[in-house]
């Protein structure tokens, strides 16, 4: 006979999740704040987490532009691309990124982290990147969230 114990639960679409936190990346590094962000967009921080259910909640990320990046990375490192022409293949410094956009070096970390699915794109859909201090997202009032314990 089965108990009420050993009974898992799943989560339902809509169910969980929508939950706003706040995140100031100053001096954070670049991967290790990526790996955390990762985990609470897709709600593995919770105990109802559902691997085919959006349980993730949104995060709203300051500060963007003074992450840390360790080792030589910030001369080494390069993002490139395809442009689909001819000898089309970009590449990209990321100290150049970083300059004129620092969000996209979070926002592709984080990415490159959640699942290459619907879902994921869902996901990294929850994550709002500024480069200052400022942020419209006022109304929904995010917490700030300590990320030494995700």
């Amino acid at each position: 006979m089965r108990s009420a114990a050993m009974k898992s639960y799943l989560a339902k679409p809509g169910q969980a999740g929508g939950q706003w936190h706040l995140v100031d990346a100053n001096g954070q590094v670049l991967g290790r704040l990526a790996t955390q962000l990762a985990t609470i967009l897709m709600g593995k921080h919770r105990p109802t987490y559902t691997p085919y259910v959006l349980t993730g909640d949104f995060v709203v990320v300051l500060n963007a532009e003074k992450i840390r990046l360790t080792g030589r990375k910030m001369e080494q490192k390069e993002y490139d691309y395809y442009t689909y022409y001819n000898s089309g293949r970009k590449v990209l410094p990321i100290a150049k990124v970083m300059r004129s956009h620092p969000d996209r070096v979070i926002r592709m970390a984080v990415r490159r982290m959640l699942p290459k699915n619907k879902l994921g794109r869902d996901m990294l859909s929850r994550l709002k990147i500024y480069a200052g201090t400022e942020h419209p997202h006022q109304a929904q009032q995010p917490q700030p969230i300590d990320l030494k314990f995700i």
